[in-house]
């Protein structure tokens, strides 16, 4: 009888909380460790330096058959940078490692390249260092992110208080649903090779999901109203996981509204093709990168109108429990049905 336990069992987030039960922080220097977006190491008085890694695996988070390497190398960057964002933080230098097999050839890791160099441009951030080993399963890339806040604006997850307004900056679902055409173009490719990809019309939620951008901007914006999050977190794996995962960290309960929810026209009329419904595509979709974060209620009228930023609800008191009230009004309990590794 054997008494292994299977990591699926635990899921991503339960696994790391397993396998770091034990870990504590000696160093004074080392103010925030695992389990925010990223870690955070104390440099003076005013300023600390915020550092997140991330491993993309072929096969896993991405499929060559309709990535292309340069987009993969630009996402690479994106999806980092938005660790980094979530603090309220600048991204400011990445290293990159890689393991690679020999059917790539030298010109297809130029092309890789080509795309980290433009998300380095875009996002003004260095690439100071990194590795290359051999692979014998395909392409392997880990990215380290160091970035930088000062110390009385930096955003954790565990702050958001009762009645701080819930808000989201740009729209939802948009990522998944360009995934689902980008996966059933593949399997009608596989059945014939002759009939080329129908992607008309689809050219936004397909960029959502290839080429994600990291809301940057969005923390600028922030910085000008003057406003500073009360917590904060990036939307990579849905977004009931993460409201939930800020609800965990503050220990507050939430009202999330469907009709609040921002769906743009493509990603809903796309959702209604595949018979989905566009408001579980925004909840459960993942990979969006937007920014999940609560404000104090005085700070409404800074955001308000705002074009980039949204109030889908608000925190409650924890013994208020975590509802998603649909169209209907009526409360149903949140639950994350998003992206689980190990599953």
């Amino acid at each position: 009888m054997s008494n292994s336990t299977h990591i699926e069992q635990l899921g991503e987030f339960g696994l790391i909380k397993h396998l770091t039960k034990n870990v504590t922080l000696k160093n004074s220097t080392s103010k925030v460790g695992i389990g925010d977006d990223a870690a955070v190491i104390a440099c003076s008085d005013e300023e600390s330096i915020l550092i997140s890694t991330d491993t993309l695996i072929e096969g896993v988070h991405f499929n060559l058959m309709y990535m292309p390497l340069k987009h993969l190398g630009y996402k690479a960057v994106a999806v980092n940078v938005s660790d980094i964002c979530a603090m309220n933080g600048v991204a400011e230098q990445i290293t990159i490692s890689l393991a690679v097999s020999s059917r790539f050839p030298v010109e297809a890791l130029e092309e890789l390249y080509s795309g980290i160099e433009a998300a380095c441009a875009q996002y003004n951030v260095d690439l100071v260092g990194g590795d290359t080993t051999s692979s014998l399963s395909g392409l392997h890339i880990t990215l380290t992110v160091i970035g930088r806040a000062k110390n009385e604006v930096i955003t954790y997850r565990n702050g958001a208080k009762e009645f701080d307004l819930l808000v989201v900056s740009g729209d939802l679902g948009a990522a998944y649903m360009g995934l689902q055409v980008l996966e059933r173009e593949k399997e009608v490719f596989k059945s014939n090779p002759n009939i080329q990809p129908d992607l008309d019309g689809h050219d936004y939620i397909i960029e959502r999901q290839l080429k994600p951008e990291a809301r940057q901007d969005v923390v600028r914006f922030l910085k000008e109203l003057d406003v500073i999050p009360t917590a904060m977190i990036d939307i990579s794996d849905g977004l009931a996981s993460e409201i939930l995962h800020l609800c965990e960290a503050s220990n507050v309960g939430c009202h999330v509204y469907d009709e609040k929810l921002p769906i743009d026209g493509k990603t809903s009329l796309t959702a209604i093709d595949f018979n989905l419904d566009p408001s579980t595509c925004a909840l459960n979709g993942g990979e969006d990168y937007e920014l999940l974060f609560t404000v104090k209620q005085e700070d409404f009228d800074k955001i308000k109108g705002n074009p980039h930023m949204t109030v889908i609800g608000h925190m409650t008191n924890a013994q208020d429990g975590r509802y998603y009230v649909d169209k209907n009004g009526s409360a149903v309990t949140l639950r994350a049905q998003g992206w689980q590794h190990f599953e």
